[in-house]
């Protein structure tokens, strides 16, 4: 239906604009819409007018030339009424923005400044919650709020006496404009002429009727009205097309009479109808020339102060008494003008003359402004909250323009968002854009490279009043808006070349943290602070930027206000009210770690009041970081500070007391790990303790030699009864020359790693006998030719082994061969591998058990005389060959004979060991 209806319009507004589904409100012939231009997003009221409606009722004429013509005398003045608009600019006066057209049905359209209601509708609506019980009083409520799709909705404003004060100021401005300088009389001032607006401005309009008066020089374009055919209603056309006599002066309808005073005859009418609880003129006329004027025949039904205008409801002091007997007077030259209505004691409070003032603002001067916006917060709690977010804030918000007023003007926004209930909706649809373009429209002032910007100071001005105010800031609009609006403006001001911006801006941190979300925080916000750090040469600001990282930490900066030495030139009131916990960490540990840490390091001053803030910072590294970092990277940088030539006896003992804090910590943690380690590896600790065991040193020079023979073999030796060593053989002893290498149960021969085990011999084999004639047979019962053994030791010993590795005999106990340290003279060197000395039969074992990893070498005990070796040092003898049953496999090495002059003659085997070699 309404598409249709858009088609039959087919005119230019229809195409450059999106119009709403449904008429927002209904004015006279009008049919008022919401619509929004297509290429601006600018919101307008479409006016249209249908043709249809013209026409008559069942029962009347329905064609005839003079309906016809009485039909185009409508259109005429519907066009009159937008072209009038036109020609007329005046704030209280309807802004027109596309003229009027003619649609394909013959009907009209014109667009104007974006209306919320009519004044008729106002009061419809007002009287019909009057009549259902639902409001009391004049609280009647007609507002919209914009929707998406261009329409509006009923949200709800409240009418009350302040708005309408305003409202009727600005009707008598539009009046007097009207009268003295269009020169022009309204004719039909009614409710349906009057508008208002999104600010709760009201707009005068329905022009259709104007006329300039009578006996008027002043040029003009309007052509002046006939009230003769005017004041004749035709029943064959709408009342709501014809002059409304309930609201004509008697100067038309009685004297005939077209003057200026005629229009404050009809706004005292309309003043009435504002009060009265049916909210209609005082005359009812139905309109009727002759009910009109039976009507001033009587007093009784004339409005007069005697019946109190015949008003169902108690008018206000001031206009019983001054206002309404001049509006209403019977002659026109005891009324006021519209001039003089503006100077009425009705008018005469703070709260109107407030408005008055802000209205004409910008005809001030600049001492005014100041003066006026510095007292303007002590009356702000009288406003009605309506006035307030309608006329107040969109006013102020309008004079942002003016750089020297900015910060005073903030100060009275935020003041009134804070008052008001819907505060989140006038911040984020009225107050965001208006930031943004004054403060981030241009992206920031051009300057040539190596000159210093010029400083605007008047914005500097209002950045730190939007600080002070940042709490109200985050109570009322979301994340993604704070985000995208209001932070780049935070920003702005952390990287300001003025101190104490910056210093405002980071002390906001405990405030915009919790509205921000982590990756915003540490991609946007941490580089910029970062960033000012580092460069920054103000001690104050160095100290407020590790604040601040003590607050991106998760922590609060109280600690700070306890060790500071108020070096910063912050209050301690400002200072403490912005000591505030986030109640969590913004920044991750890795960015805490590889970006706070360097940072602080980097620090080059040793002034005690940043060295305490650092400690600050550290104290929340603590917290954060891994105890392996701490000790490495956190400790050294404490230590180096709390060295620092300034500090005194209080601030060492605070890095003292983090220190020895951060040193429990990591103690803990690595003993805990240990302990876990510990008894997860239980099995594998004992033998790998015992690597590096190579086990006693045997037969040196004050060696435990207990086992190195009997008491006799000790007496031998100190009285010099025997040069020879005695060799226990079964039940025989045998003396073998010094220097002999003895291999009997408890010793074995030294072989190749990767040699077999040698033989159980359990026999004594005397080294150094002479080579003989006689074949010796092999002992079948050694192993002489096993797999090699790849580690060298037996299990249970250690796992690895050495090249060279000495093996002891099968079941005989881990012992080496000795090298013959003695045999050495003056004139030659000694082969420590040709003259070996006997090693202890009875061996004590070593702490390595059963390990073969390594040889043990023996020195040997010194001789009663040195001889010369018959072969040189590291020379290999020629395996001996003797018949006392010596199995060749049983050693690697063999050893080198001692010298004829050195050997001594053992004594002849007894029994069966005479066989040893053949079994």
């Amino acid at each position: 239906m309404f598409s249709s209806a858009l088609k039959s319009f087919s005119s230019n507004i229809s195409s450059n604009y999106t119009l709403s589904s449904t008429p927002s409100t209904y004015s006279g012939p009008w049919k008022v819409y919401d619509a929004k231009k297509k290429s601006t997003g600018r919101a307008v009221s479409v006016f249209t007018f249908d043709k249809k409606t013209l026409e008559p009722h069942a029962g009347l004429a329905r064609s005839g030339p003079s309906l016809k013509r009485a039909h185009e005398e409508v259109l005429e003045r519907l066009k009159k009424e937008a072209t009038s608009l036109a020609r007329l600019r005046h704030p209280s006066i309807l802004e027109l923005v596309e003229p009027v057209e003619e649609t394909r049905n013959g009907g009209l359209m014109f667009a104007t400044e974006a209306i919320t209601a009519s004044l008729a509708g106002l009061l419809a609506e007002q009287d019909a919650q009057e009549k259902t019980g639902g409001t009391a009083g004049r609280s009647s409520r007609h507002a919209v709020e914009d929707q998406d799709d261009g329409s509006r909705s009923q949200r709800g404003a409240e009418l009350d006496d302040l708005e309408v004060q305003k409202g009727l100021l600005q009707v008598a401005k539009a009046l007097e404009f009207l009268h003295e300088s269009a020169g022009l009389v309204h004719g039909n001032l009614t409710p349906d002429a009057i508008y208002v607006n999104a600010k709760s401005d009201w707009k005068v309009s329905g022009l259709g009727f104007s006329s300039p008066p009578d006996n008027s020089t002043a040029a003009t374009s309007v052509a002046p009205i006939a009230l003769s055919e005017v004041l004749n209603h035709d029943p064959r056309l709408p009342r709501f097309v014809q002059l409304s006599l309930d609201y004509s002066s008697p100067d038309f309808v009685l004297d005939s009479n077209v003057t200026t005073s005629a229009d404050l005859f009809s706004f005292g009418l309309l003043i009435v109808a504002l009060f009265t609880s049916s909210h209609v003129s005082p005359l009812q006329t139905n309109g009727s020339i002759s009910a009109y004027k039976r009507l001033f025949n009587s007093a009784s039904t004339t409005p007069s102060p005697s019946n109190k205008f015949l008003s169902s409801k108690p008018l206000p002091p001031e206009l019983m008494s001054s206002v309404l007997p001049q509006l209403l007077a019977r002659r026109p030259a005891q009324r006021l003008t519209a001039r003089e209505f503006q100077q009425s004691a009705y008018f005469d409070n703070i709260l109107v003359s407030t408005i008055r003032f802000l209205e004409s603002l910008p005809a001030k001067y600049p001492n005014e402004k100041s003066q006026f916006m510095r007292g303007l917060s002590r009356v702000l709690n009288q406003f009605p909250k309506s006035v307030m977010e309608k006329k107040l804030l969109p006013a102020l918000l309008e004079e942002m323009k003016d750089r020297e007023l900015l910060a005073l003007i903030l100060q009275n926004v935020f003041q009134i968002i804070k008052i008001l209930p819907s505060g989140r909706r006038a911040f984020t649809d009225k107050m965001i854009p208006r930031l943004r373009e004054v403060f981030l429209a241009g992206g920031g002032p051009s300057h040539v490279k190596g000159v210093a910007p010029e400083r605007d100071l008047g914005k500097e001005a209002g950045l730190m009043t939007i600080l002070q105010n940042i709490s109200i800031i985050t109570e009322n609009c979301s994340g993604k808006e704070f985000k995208d609006d209001i932070l780049p403006i935070i920003i702005l001001a952390i990287e300001s070349p003025t101190h104490p911006l910056v210093d405002a801006s980071l002390r906001c941190l405990p405030t915009i943290l919790p509205i921000l979300d982590y990756s915003t925080t540490k991609t946007e916000l941490f580089p910029v602070i970062s960033n000012v750090f580092s460069k920054t040469s103000s001690l104050g600001i160095k100290i407020r930027g590790l604040e601040a990282f003590v607050i991106l930490c998760g922590g609060s900066s109280e600690g700070y206000e306890k060790s500071s030495d108020g070096l910063d030139g912050i209050k301690v009131g400002d200072r403490t009210q912005s000591h505030k916990s986030t109640g969590n960490t913004a920044l991750d540990k890795y960015t805490v770690q590889e970006k706070v840490v360097p940072l602080i390091k980097g620090i080059k001053t040793k002034e005690p009041a940043v060295m305490m803030a650092a400690l600050n910072v550290f104290r929340q590294v603590g917290r954060l970081a891994d105890s392996e970092f701490l000790a490495m990277e956190v400790l050294p940088i404490l230590w180096s500070m709390s060295l620092g030539p300034l500090l005194n006896l209080e601030q060492f003992r605070s890095f003292m007391d983090l220190i020895k804090s951060l040193s429990t910590r990591i103690e803990q943690e690595q003993i805990r790990k240990l302990q876990e380690l510990s008894s997860s590896s239980n099995s594998t600790h004992g033998r790998g303790d015992d690597f590096l065991s190579f086990g006693a040193i045997d037969g040196h020079n004050g060696g435990n030699s207990a086992t190195n023979g009997n008491d006799d073999d000790f007496a031998r030796l100190v009285s010099g009864a025997g040069k020879g060593t005695r060799v226990a053989n079964g039940a025989q002893n045998t003396e073998l020359p010094t220097g002999s290498l003895i291999l009997g149960p408890g010793s074995s021969a030294p072989v190749f790693s990767w040699s077999t085990q040698a033989s159980q011999a359990t026999t004594t084999l005397p080294i150094g006998r002479p080579p003989t004639s006689r074949t010796i047979t092999p002992d079948l019962r050694s192993n002489a030719f096993a797999s090699p053994n790849s580690t060298g030791v037996p299990n249970g010993s250690a796992s690895y082994s050495q090249p060279w590795q000495a093996q002891t005999a099968a079941g005989a106990t881990s012992q080496l061969s000795s090298l013959n340290w003695a045999n050495t003279t003056s004139n030659s060197i000694a082969n420590p591998w040709s003259a070996p000395s006997a090693p202890p039969t009875n061996p004590a074992p070593t702490s390595l058990g059963n390990l073969q990893s390594f040889g043990v070498l023996h020195p040997p005990i010194q001789p009663s005389s040195t001889t010369n070796n018959l072969y040189s040092s590291f020379s290999i003898p020629p395996p001996p060959s003797f018949s006392s049953g010596i199995n060749p496999t049983t050693t690697a090495f063999k050893t080198q004979p001692t010298p004829p002059q050195q050997q001594q003659q053992q004594k002849q085997k007894q029994g069966l060991d005479k066989f040893e070699s053949l079994l």
